[in-house]
């Protein structure tokens, strides 16, 4: 992996993660929206808003979106990358709702929690990272690397 990467692996704890207990959910379709609140429901994680970004929101910062009310933004459909940001759940929440959507057969987004630094980036530079972050560990993959 990136040694500069600001990313980490999240450990399985009851520690609650950075930020307001909510999904920031980019690059669903309204039908794909319907299938994510299936796998929220089947993985038994209450009282969790969840946020739609639309392709306006790429130049915010993930700070002003997150707080926008619970379902803003659903049912529209995004071009974006299909990308899933938690914020204020549990470690062993991320891992449930991780594992829930793995076993639900749906196509893998790009995943990320908040921190005290994503949180001023823009959901540009988020998706971008997350993007570059993918591909670097694509290109390990196939030579036997491991992080």
């Amino acid at each position: 992996m990136n040694e500069s990467s600001p990313f980490s692996r999240v450990s399985r704890t009851s520690q609650v993660l950075y930020g307001p207990r909510k999904l920031l959910i980019c690059g669903f379709t309204a039908e794909g929206q319907a299938f994510l609140d299936d796998v929220i429901a089947t993985s038994a994680i209450t009282d969790l808003a969840l946020i739609y970004a639309c392709s306006s929101d790429l130049e915010i910062s993930l700070t002003d979106i997150l707080a926008q009310p619970a379902n803003t933004g659903r049912g529209q459909a995004s071009r974006m990358p299909a990308a899933i940001v938690m914020a204020g759940i549990t470690e062993n929440e991320l891992h449930l709702l991780m594992s829930s959507y793995r076993s639900a057969g749906l196509p893998n987004p790009l995943w990320a929690t908040l921190t005290p630094t994503s949180e001023n980036w823009t959901l540009r530079q988020l998706l971008t990272e997350l993007s570059a972050e993918r591909k670097a560990l694509e290109k390990e993959l196939p030579s036997g690397k491991k992080d």
